[in-house]
Order: C-alpha cells, then sequence, then structure tokens
C-alpha cells in the first residue's frame, strides 16, 4: 500500500497538527509562568514545547520522505483550549499527555503495522514513550503547583538558583536567594 491512500497518512497529518498545536500551547503557558515569576517552571515547559515541535517535525519529515505530499490532507480531530491558570493548563497537559501515551498512538501504530507501515508504527510507539514522560512531568509539576510544594522537599535536597548558580541543601528553596536576590521562582525544579 501507498502511505499517500492510507489512514496511515490521515494519522501522520493528526499528528503533526496535534503535536504543533500542543506546542505551542505549552509554550503559552510557559509565557503565564514568565508573568507570574517562576522562571524553572518557565524553563521545564519549553523543554517539552521543544519536545512536541520535534514531534511535529518528525512527522512531517515521514510525510515528505515518503513522497505523500499533498496540498491539503483533510483531518478531523479535536482542537482544545483549556487552560487559562498555570494549575488548568498543567492539569490538562498532562491528561492530554496520557491520552497520547495510552490510547492515540498505539492505535495509530497497529493502524499502520496493519497496512504494512512496520516503521512508521515504531515511530508511534516512540513518540508514545515519551509522551509517557511528558505525562509524569506534568502530573508532577501539576500536583506540586496546586499544592504550593514545587520549591520543597521531604529531605534535605540541593537546590540552585538558575540565575547566579548558587547552590544550598535544604528541605525548602529560599524565597529570595541570598547571593544574587533571585527569587523563588528561579531555583531550578526538580523533576522526576
Amino acid at each position: 500500500m501507498e502511505l499517500q491512500n492510507s489512514q496511515t497518512l490521515i494519522n501522520l497529518a493528526r499528528s503533526f497538527a496535534g503535536e504543533s498545536q500542543a506546542g505551542l500551547r505549552y509554550q503559552i503557558i510557559a509565557e503565564m509562568c514568565n508573568k507570574q515569576g517562576f522562571k524553572c517552571l518557565q524553563d521545564s515547559i519549553k523543554e517539552i514545547a521543544k519536545n512536541e515541535v520535534e514531534h511535529a517535525k518528525l512527522f512531517y519529515d515521514i510525510i515528505s520522505d515518503n513522497n505523500a505530499n499533498a496540498a491539503n490532507v483533510k483531518i478531523e480531530a479535536g482542537f482544545p483550549f483549556n487552560g487559562k491558570t498555570i494549575e488548568e493548563g498543567l492539569k490538562f497537559s498532562f491528561e492530554q499527555e496520557k491520552s497520547e501515551a495510552d490510547i492515540i498512538y498505539p492505535s495509530f501504530s497497529e493502524i499502520a503495522k496493519s497496512e504494512g507501515f512496520f516503521e512508521i508504527a515504531e515511530k508511534f510507539l516512540a513518540v508514545a514513550e515519551i509522551e509517557r514522560h511528558h505525562e509524569g512531568k506534568f502530573k508532577y509539576l501539576y500536583e506540586n503547583f496546586k499544592n504550593g510544594t514545587l520549591y520543597k522537599a521531604s529531605k534535605p535536597t540541593i537546590w540552585e538558583c538558575s540565575a547566579c548558580g548558587h547552590i544550598e541543601t535544604l528541605n525548602c528553596a529560599w524565597n529570595i536567594c541570598p547571593v544574587c536576590g533571585a527569587s523563588q521562582g528561579y531555583c531550578k525544579l526538580l523533576l522526576p
């Protein structure tokens, strides 16, 4: 079967659109973090946004590399608009990443296999595994942001100021860096 006339092409186009959208949505959440002084939270989210854009590029390249170029691929998919606050954005993000990891990409992989596109099927599964890691990060960030524990640990932990590099071992990150005066939002976050 040619990719041009397959459900896999439609799934690749949906994946490109979804990953592009996620990358931008995460950049919007990161900007909210920046405006509220959560510099390292912003950086963590921007890193995931960058990953999503790379996933979009991967799916775009698969289409292009297989000469499945088209003036228009008609796709039907949801385009969610959630997350008016940082907390809502983080919650929605981990839920979306979970859906991609558990349902969307595994089903796209099965369809690709059934159509004989085994390498593409493996790419869908590889991205699903990355999305599973994103789910864990977003869930951690959401729960700790919601509970006010982003900068607290149950045991002494190394905290580093991302502005000046000051390092200190404490149960809670400082409110203001004792060296440069940067706010707590500049403490590097501990991610799973």
